[in-house]
């Protein structure tokens, strides 16, 4: 989706695009297939997102932003959190009652993560940084996007990269972060 705009407006739009994520997770029954297709959409958009945030925006937090280096810790301690729990969520069949309890975790863990975020994180960035500076990590943000992997569909995509990042083998999450950061690249 190009959003366009500033960091801000960004990563917001992004937090919008996971919210939605939930709300189909949540309106599909227990046991649904389906359920499992809107997991991994939203584990492949999360992790895309946290690529982003941990490669620009964390590092401006801690530039600009008196603390910063506290506060990054703890948000990218919260996306290792976030990532534990959809490694978990691999791991486990859709009419297990615990994909029903670590999907509701996750919205949990993800919503207070974003509420965050954009209570205290945004507005202190964009009181502490030039408007040029927000735009440049917008650009940034949405660059590094762009090269993570092409969405997941009910009939898995048979050319690269979207096949190598649903073959089976290492997990979603793993193999998504590899892909958006070039780790493992030869």
């Amino acid at each position: 989706m190009g959003h366009g705009g500033n960091v801000i407006a960004e990563l917001t739009a992004d937090h919008r695009e996971v919210e939605e994520y939930f709300a189909r997770l949540r309106a599909l029954p227990p046991g649904d297939k389906e359920r499992r297709n809107v997991l991994d959409e939203v584990t492949i958009e999360l992790v895309r997102h946290s690529v982003a945030e941990e490669m620009y925006l964390y590092p401006a937090v801690r530039e600009h932003l008196p603390g910063g280096d506290a506060l990054a810790d703890k948000e990218i301690e919260e996306h290792a959190e976030v990532e534990q729990v959809l490694k978990d969520l691999e791991d486990v069949d859709i009419d297990d009652a615990r994909f029903d309890q670590l999907v509701g975790k996750l919205i949990t863990d993800v919503t207070e993560h974003v509420q965050e975020e954009e209570r205290q994180l945004f507005p202190s960035l964009a009181q502490a940084c030039t408007p040029e500076q927000l735009n440049d990590l917008g650009d940034k943000v949405r660059r590094a996007k762009k090269v993570a992997p092409t969405r997941p569909h009910p009939s898995a995509p048979d050319t690269p990269p979207g096949n190598k990042l649903l073959a089976p083998g290492a997990g979603l999450v793993d193999r998504a972060r590899d892909f958006v950061t070039g780790r493992g690249r030869s």
